[in-house]
């Protein structure tokens, strides 16, 4: 299976697979008897939208244009569509021409300044990184090196949180909440193929997750899209056993889809003490480098906390 074929998508396959996921109870229609497929019918949503059944039709079957503004809005209403999901209905309602024809945009880039580089080596209490909508991992600070990823031994491919989820044999030892990372992490990929469905090194990447893990190939198939903005991330270290955190995302400013990615832990928690002791393996730049399997879990011994406390 090559990654060309899977990547690709159209603007009618992520109709058929969002009008899937609605039924008419979901937006106020009648009840019809029991149903041979899943959700809206097709003269169903062409009358939610106002447009004549024909047309729609032509729409999932990519022989109607592009769809306007107006027609675009209504699709989003219909079929109940968040942010991030009608924002990828535009994208694949308005495909980039493929690289190399006349007013095609460029890929871009992944060189980031050296100064946003010393922003996040410089945040010393916290693990944070910078990554791109391919998912990978352009700058880290000491702590995300010790409980994320040794990024700095990894080589530059390999320092990519899909393929860390999907291919590396511990990432569900790691990643406590590995079923929903793996469903968001697929999310922020269909984002980017929707954005840049001829970026060469996404291509590769789909194609290399795609034959390498048959749940990647299910979720990829489910159309499912996701913006990494804020939540909840949970990790398993060897020397400090389950670390809760929140994260925040942050658009970095001049490079379109890079993310800075900040995770925090609530003030004199055990998730706090956790980290604290990570650091302090990464204290100093002539610390000796960490490696967490030389310690064992009963190292660390987080403080008691009592209810009300």
């Amino acid at each position: 299976m090559s990654g060309t074929s899977v990547i690709a998508s159209s603007l009618g396959d992520y109709l058929r697979a969002r009008r899937a996921l609605v039924s008419p109870g979901d937006v106020g229609l009648p009840p019809t008897g029991r149903r041979r497929v899943p959700g809206l019918r097709r003269e169903e949503v062409a009358e939610l939208v106002g447009l004549s059944t024909d047309y729609y039709v032509r729409l999932e079957q990519g022989r109607a244009g592009h769809p306007s503004d107006e027609v675009l809005d209504a699709l989003s209403r219909a079929l109940r569509l968040g942010s991030a999901e009608r924002a990828h209905l535009y994208d694949l309602a308005r495909p980039p021409r493929r690289a190399g024809t006349p007013t095609a945009p460029a890929v871009r880039g992944d060189v980031l300044r050296s100064a946003l580089r010393q922003v996040v080596t410089a945040i010393p209490t916290t693990p944070a990184v910078i990554m791109n909508d391919r998912n990978d991992v352009l700058a880290w600070n000491h702590l995300a090196a010790v409980l994320i990823a040794d990024f700095p031994q990894l080589a530059p491919r390999e320092r990519n949180m899909a393929r860390r989820i999907f291919l590396d044999p511990d990432a569900r030892r790691i990643h406590l909440d590995w079923d929903e990372a793996a469903r968001t992490t697929v999310g922020i990929l269909r984002m980017a193929a929707g954005r840049r469905p001829h970026d060469p090194e996404l291509v590769r990447l789909v194609g290399e997750l795609s034959l390498g893990s048959e749940t990647f190939r299910t979720l990829w198939a489910g159309h499912h899209v996701h913006e990494k903005t804020h939540g909840t991330k949970r990790f398993r270290h060897p020397a400090v056993g389950d670390v809760t955190l929140a994260y925040e995302t942050f658009q970095v400013p001049g490079a379109a889809h890079h993310l800075l990615v900040i995770y925090t832990a609530p003030p004199g928690s055990p998730a706090e003490e956790a980290l604290n002791f990570l650091g302090s393996f990464t204290a100093s730049p002539s610390a000796p480098a960490f490696r967490p399997r030389t310690l064992h879990p009963r190292t660390f011994h987080p403080r008691t906390r009592t209810e009300g406390s």
